[in-house]
């Protein structure tokens, strides 16, 4: 590669990683061209990227973004797998891939900045997606109304049942 064409690679790639939020380093030696395709279209379903860039374009691309927390990470070849979306979806692609594939390896992970490790990708993965998590919270919230409802309307209720109560009483005494 050229000056030129380097320089364009890395400024490409800076951009794009500077508003990702789930960033993977995995490592990708001993997979045929045809097992990664099917990895990088599985990431494509869940709005996610892979790129193999060299480990030095990616450092110098990496200056000022919430990846160069992982800088000492890059060695050996390396795939970079990126999302600015939801990061369980590409999570859950990347361990049940590497769980039918023993070449992927990860080799460290980056969450709004923050370091993840391999056991904490494989939690991230277990999680629900985020419309099943937004779902469950709608539901609280409405079962939470629902309650309130019915306690504040117990009261009126019981008024209603006693006055009945009272009239019928009354009706059999006439």
């Amino acid at each position: 590669m050229d000056r030129k064409t380097k320089e364009k690679v890395v400024a490409e790639l800076h951009d794009r990683l500077r508003g990702v939020k789930l960033a993977v380093l995995t490592t990708y030696s001993g997979l045929d061209v045809e097992r990664l395709t099917v990895l990088r279209r599985n990431l494509g379903k869940a709005d996610a990227e892979l790129r193999v860039v060299k480990n030095t374009l990616l450092r110098i691309a990496s200056e000022g973004t919430d990846l160069s927390v992982v800088k000492d990470s890059l060695k050996g070849p390396l795939a970079l797998v990126m999302t600015k979306g939801d990061v369980v979806e590409p999570a859950k692609v990347l361990v049940d891939f590497a769980k039918k594939n023993a070449e992927v390896e990860f080799k460290a992970g980056v969450l709004d900045g923050k370091i993840l490790t391999k056991d904490q990708l494989n939690a991230l993965s277990t999680l629900p997606s985020r419309e099943v998590l937004l779902a469950k919270l709608l539901s609280v919230m409405v079962g939470v109304q629902a309650s309130l409802v019915n306690v504040l309307s117990a009261v009126p209720r019981g008024l209603v049942q006693v006055l009945q109560a009272y009239r019928e009483k009354k009706e059999q005494a006439i």
